[in-house]
């Protein structure tokens, strides 16, 4: 396995990054990976060499890069409950001051230079999430219908743009909602919109998770439905347009 670090230039500067994709040559379907609050951290980059080792390039940029390169602020090794207060002090002003906008313009230079690699195939991408960034894919793929074929994003505020804005989405949707982040009537509602918009798409609570439940490195992680959140994901990937060539 491949892991590069990159510069991505953008309208408001460059963001660091890095790209994990297979060590055997050719071309391999891109995979537009945005971190949680948290940012790149290791366990951001075993999971996205966990998905290159299936046949993608796999990048993930540091949302945050006009604060600093990552990681943006200190971590402990394990984020515990105990810690969080701290770090969300540090982390809000952030995650607040990167608006839609900010997130639009991102997101367009992260996709011109995804599908400019020599190693990536042409055709569709697919762009995935955790927690905020679960909200920045989702509005990556509203905003590029046709350049984006799949979207996924787990434990993530995937409707914090109000309904409407999913009728623009395109791409096939997986949502893995934490069940502390939504009602099963919320959920019904969210479903509801999709179905209207007429987006295919499974959108589920996995059962006895918190906020978060996808990370190794909290005390909110689930290594049952961290299985389920792959169990979805990779098939998603290997029935749309993004799939393995």
């Amino acid at each position: 396995m491949t892991v590069t670090t990159l510069r991505i230039p953008t309208a408001d500067g460059q963001a660091d990054a890095f790209a994990a994709l297979p060590d055997h040559g050719g071309q391999h379907p891109g995979v537009l990976m945005y971190p949680d609050g948290f940012g790149i951290r290791p366990v951001l980059r075993d999971m996205a060499r966990q998905l290159a080792a299936h046949g993608y390039y796999v990048l993930v940029p540091n949302p945050f890069y006009r604060h600093g390169p990552a990681p943006v602020i200190d971590l402990p090794e394990h984020i515990g409950e105990e810690a969080r207060p701290a770090i969300f002090a540090q982390l809000m002003p952030l995650i607040e001051a990167h608006t839609k906008e900010r997130v639009l313009r991102d997101a367009d230079a992260y996709l011109r230079f995804l599908t400019a690699q020599p190693e990536v195939s042409a055709g569709p991408v697919a762009v995935t999430g955790y927690c905020i960034g679960g909200l920045l894919a989702t509005r990556t793929a509203v905003a590029h219908p046709g350049r984006v074929g799949a979207l996924a994003a787990f434990h993530a505020p995937v409707g914090a743009d109000g309904p409407d804005s999913l009728a623009e989405l395109t791409a096939e949707v997986h949502f893995g909602h934490a069940e502390s982040d939504l009602t099963p009537e919320a959920l019904g509602e969210l479903n509801k919109a999709l179905d209207a918009a007429g987006v295919t798409h499974t959108s589920e609570i996995y059962p006895g998770t918190v906020h978060g439940f996808t990370m190794s490195d909290t005390d909110a992680f689930d290594a049952a439905a961290l299985r389920l959140h792959w169990d979805r994901l990779l098939p998603l990937l290997g029935r749309t347009s993004a799939g393995q060539t």
